[in-house]
C-alpha cells in the first residue's frame, strides 16, 4: 500500500538489517527504523514500533533470523525464541511464527542457518501478504452484495487498526474495503479513535486517506447511535486470537461494538488470517489477556503549535487506572469469519470445515 505515493511493506530486509515504519511516530511523522539484532526486535514488539498480530508474527520472525546472524549457538537461539515470544502475550501470531521458525531450522548447523532462517522468515512474510490479500477478495463479495441492494456508498464500522499496517501489505479487516475502492464501489468507513494508544484514529485513519478512501473518525462510544440511525452498514473488525470455537479475542472495545451490531441488526465480520487461529486453547477465559502500562491511559501524546510531539497527563494525579488491552467478543455475535480461504460461520464445524486437510 502506499504512503504518499510510494508503495511500502511494513517489514523488509535491505542492506543486512531489517527495516520498519516505527509506528509510535505516526501519523505526525513517518520514520524508517533499522532492527539490526534480536533485542532491536523484542523491544520494537513490546513498545508498538510494530503492532497489530500478523506484523508481530513476521517482526519475530525476522528477530530470531538476526538471533541466528548474531550467534547461532542453539542455546542462544532458543533463548531468543523464548524472549520473543514473551514480549507480548496475547497476539498468537507471534508464537505461530517462532515455532515455525524454529521447526524450520531444527537440526541445520553451520554457515547456510544464517541464509534458511532469513528466507524462512521473508516466506512468512509473503504468505501473510498472499493471505491478506485473499481476505480482501472473499470479502469484497460482502461488501458488493450491500452495494447492490442499496445502489448507495456502503458505511463499514471498523475498530482499532486492523489495516495494512497492522500486517505486511493489504490489512485484514481494511483489505476487502481497499478491494471495494479499487473496484470502484462507493464506501466511507467509520474510524473509532480506539483509546487509549488511538491506533483508528493514528493509524486507520492515517493509511485511508493516503488511499483516498473516504473515513470519519468518532469517538470509541459514538458506534452505537450510528447503528440506530442506520448509519452503519456492516462492521469488520481484526483479530489478535481467534479460539477453533469462533471467539475471537481482539482490542478493548470490540466486544461492545458487536453488542452493539447484534442490536441493531448490523452485520459484523473478524477478518483474520488461519496464522490467527488458535487451536489450542478451548475457552475464553485462557486467553492471555495483556495488561499495558496505565500511562497509556494517562497521558495522551500529540503535537503541539511549534509541530513537536508532547506527552500530556489528562488525569488526576492522584487517580488509579487499569489498562487491559483486549477483549473477547463470543462467536454468537459474529456474523462471519473472512479468511484467505473463505468465509465461515464463527463456529467448530465452520473453521473445521474450512480449514480441514
Amino acid at each position: 500500500m502506499k504512503i504518499e505515493g510510494k508503495d511500502y511493506r511494513t517489514i523488509w530486509y535491505e542492506e543486512n538489517v531489517v527495516k520498519i515504519i516505527d509506528q509510535t511516530k505516526l501519523p505526525h511523522q513517518f520514520i524508517i527504523k533499522e532492527l539490526k539484532t534480536v533485542k532491536d526486535a523484542i523491544s520494537a514488539i513490546k513498545i508498538m514500533k510494530v503492532r497489530g498480530a500478523p506484523l508481530i508474527g513476521g517482526t519475530a520472525a525476522y528477530g530470531l533470523a538476526l538471533a541466528v546472524q548474531e550467534n547461532n549457538d542453539p542455546e542462544f537461539i532458543k533463548k531468543s525464541a523464548k524472549e520473543l515470544i514473551q514480549s507480548r502475550p496475547t497476539a498468537i501470531n507471534l508464537k505461530w511464527a517462532v515455532d515455525r521458525m524454529i521447526k524450520k531450522l531444527a537440526g541445520i548447523n553451520g554457515e547456510q542457518i544464517a541464509s534458511i532462517a532469513l528466507n524462512e522468515a521473508k516466506e512468512i512474510c509473503d504468505q501473510d501478504e498472499k493471505f491478506c490479500e485473499n481476505i480482501g477478495i472473499n470479502g469484497l463479495k460482502i461488501i458488493e452484495e450491500i452495494y447492490n441492494k442499496k445502489k448507495d456508498t456502503v458505511n463499514i464500522l471498523t475498530h482499532c487498526n486492523a489495516g495494512w499496517l497492522a500486517t505486511i501489505n493489504w490489512g485484514t479487516a481494511t483489505s476487502p474495503i481497499y478491494h471495494a475502492h479499487k473496484k470502484g464501489i462507493p464506501v466511507h468507513v467509520w474510524v473509532d479513535e480506539t483509546r487509549p494508544r488511538n491506533q483508528g484514529a493514528n493509524l486507520t485513519s492515517y493509511e485511508l486517506n493516503e488511499e483516498k478512501i473516504p473515513n470519519t473518525i468518532i469517538a470509541d462510544n459514538t458506534g452505537g447511535i450510528l447503528m440506530q440511525r442506520g448509519q452503519v452498514d456492516m462492521c469488520i473488525v481484526g483479530t489478535d486470537r481467534t479460539l477453533s470455537n469462533g471467539d475471537v479475542c481482539n482490542k478493548i472495545g470490540t466486544y461492545l461494538k458487536a453488542l452493539a451490531a447484534h442490536d441493531n441488526d448490523v452485520p459484523f465480520y473478524v477478518a483474520l488470517p488461519s496464522s490467527t487461529i488458535d487451536w489450542d486453547i478451548k475457552e475464553a477465559k485462557d486467553i492471555p489477556i495483556e495488561e499495558r502500562n496505565s500511562e497509556e491511559l494517562s497521558h495522551v501524546e500529540g503535537v503541539d503549535e511549534n509541530n513537536q510531539l508532547k506527552k500530556v497527563l489528562i488525569y488526576p494525579k492522584k487517580s488509579k487506572a487499569i489498562n487491559l488491552a483486549f477483549d473477547v467478543t463470543p462467536a454468537k455475535y459474529v456474523t462471519g469469519l473472512i479468511t484467505e480461504r473463505g468465509i465461515s460461520k464463527a463456529s467448530s464445524d465452520g473453521l473445521k470445515e474450512l480449514f480441514k486437510k
